[in-house]
């Protein structure tokens, strides 16, 4: 049986969050929501784990405060934080469950089945898989409405984005409550439409991480070359734009004259690989009809300058500090 949570408000419910897995994304995860004001219960299996999290929680809240990023004083954060001695305590009227244990299919679904049983009925049950699509550990479950994915960058108090990629059978109020939950902690949640391996981020990363690969098998580059051209080169623009605001920006005639310019030559370096996904007219006019909403193209000229000097901005941040 869940815990019975009447007379709890929704949103007094919403503030309890339980993080099931003390590692280094459940130590994230319980910073994000500590730091926003959340009460915060971690549990591991590992006892010894979970005790080491707290001093570690307490070592990376000392680093944010020394660059202005714990937003509150750093003693009263970890005051929020508690470690639970079992499964039951640290669901006990929790409104949110983060799992954060090993990326297996196995593990996750006997996990979920056990949160279905032992949570509160209203809580919303979330997994932070990095690949797995909920419906191949939570389909089976009598409470699978109230379960997602919810994968964050690493780490995520300091990547804001985060994924919810529900399953077919996710009620879209249990996405909903989980996307005000997280915007209201400072994270910027993204929908993934359509349940898939890897979801958004990375499928991204694994595009990059696979040509990366490749480079260096056939005699290209060295990895260190690798890393030093993205760190140096396209980290930086892409800490600022993501890949289509980059494309709109770097060519005059925007999105469209990048693709007619350059997509023949990415065609070709995708055939290379056996890969064949052309950029057809009709789907790149349907990603320019997009960015042309956050990037209207008779703005050119000013976004371009705001790219500027949002990089200026970044260059001398690291050149008043080159450890950075």
């Amino acid at each position: 049986m869940g815990h019975d949570l009447a007379g709890i408000s929704a949103e007094e419910l919403m503030t309890r969050v339980a993080i099931v897995g003390a590692g280094s994304i459940g130590v994230a995860w319980a910073i994000v929501f500590a730091r926003a004001g959340h009460p915060v219960a971690l549990y591991d299996a590992d006892a010894g784990r979970a005790s080491a999290a707290l001093g570690e929680i307490e070592n990376r809240l000392r680093e944010l405060d020394r660059f202005g990023l714990a937003g509150d004083d750093v003693p009263a954060i970890l005051a929020r934080v508690s470690v639970a001695a079992n499964l039951a305590d640290v669901l006990a009227s929790a409104g949110y469950v983060q799992e954060c244990v090993i990326e297996s299919i196995e593990v996750k679904r006997e996990l979920f089945a056990e949160l279905d049983r032992m949570a509160g009925p209203e809580a919303i049950l979330a997994s932070s898989t990095s690949m797995i699509p909920c419906s191949r550990f939570a389909a089976g479950l009598p409470g699978r409405a109230r379960c997602l994915v919810v994968h964050p960058g690493n780490p995520p108090y300091l990547l804001p984005i985060a994924e919810l990629a529900p399953a077919p059978f996710t009620a879209p109020s249990t996405v909903e409550r989980a996307r005000e939950l997280l915007s209201s902690a400072g994270m910027a949640p993204v929908l993934v439409g359509k349940e898939n391996e890897g979801f958004i981020f990375n499928r991204l990363q694994g595009a990059l991480l696979r040509e990366a690969y490749c480079l260096v098998r056939d005699g290209v580059a060295s990895p260190a070359d690798i890393d030093l051209v993205v760190s140096a080169g396209l980290g930086r623009r892409w800490a600022v734009l993501g890949p289509f605001a980059t494309a709109q920006l770097n060519t005059r005639g925007g999105i469209e004259r990048h693709a007619q310019v350059m997509g023949p030559a990415y065609a070709r370096m995708g055939a290379e690989r056996g890969q064949h996904d052309p950029w057809t007219p009709d789907l790149v006019a349907r990603v320019a009809a997009a960015v042309h909403e956050y990037l209207p193209a008779e703005k050119w000229a000013d976004q371009v300058q705001q790219r500027d000097l949002a990089l200026m901005t970044l260059e001398r941040a690291r050149q008043a500090d080159p450890g950075a």
